[in-house]
């Protein structure tokens, strides 16, 4: 537990991963990102990258239009990863197929991107910054590693959820439960690094 309880600025406009940091931080205070506030910069070449620029992005925007006080800041830059596609989407994840409004659409495509007999390995990974509105920022990464199914399974999760299969399993992140996806999931390993990160920051 965080002590005292943090009120944090979420800049992100995802409800997937809203939804994800309430349940796996539960101790802290979300604020979301209004929608009056402008699109974040995300032109890195890194996952690190494009987390620490919208975190000074939405920063800098808070400290000037914000409506009350934050501690800080926190953003997310994650993606997937395929073997078969030289590390691609990779940070271009979140843009792949711009043209297709459906994830469903999306992960059609993606996997038809792969010649049949393809490497079909691939990991999630996921780039947090945490930025306090005075102060260095702290960053925390994770990862899981697993395969591409050969077809959207399960409705569960957001985004790549229902193409990828972790490591020692056999149902994709759309089939599995939240419950057990959270035990497994790039973006739990990197929340409990944060937390980590933050409890040393806060001692």
């Amino acid at each position: 537990m965080l002590s005292p309880m943090l009120k944090v600025l979420l800049a992100s406009r995802n409800a997937g991963k809203l939804r994800e940091f309430a349940e796996l931080l539960p101790d802290i205070q979300f604020l979301l990102w209004p929608a009056n506030a402008p699109e974040l910069p995300e032109t890195g070449a890194f996952f690190l990258d494009n987390a620490l620029q919208k975190a000074e992005g939405a920063r800098l925007w808070w400290r000037q239009h914000g409506t009350e006080p934050v501690d800080g800041v926190l953003t997310d830059d994650s993606g997937l990863c395929v073997e078969a596609l030289w590390g691609g989407p990779g940070v271009l994840s979140a843009r792949f197929a711009p043209e297709l409004v459906s994830y469903r659409d999306k992960n059609r495509r993606l996997l038809g991107l792969l010649p049949e007999g393809a490497d079909r390995r691939a990991r999630f990974v996921c780039v947090l910054a945490y930025l306090p509105m005075e102060g260095p920022a702290i960053t925390v990464s994770g990862a899981v590693e697993g395969s591409l199914a050969f077809e959207h399974r399960g409705e569960g999760g957001f985004g790549y959820d229902p193409i990828f299969i972790p490591e020692g399993h056999d149902r994709t992140f759309g089939e599995l439960p939240a419950d057990l996806k959270h035990t497994l999931s790039h973006r739990s390993r990197a929340c409990a690094a944060l937390r980590r990160g933050l409890a040393a920051h806060q001692g």
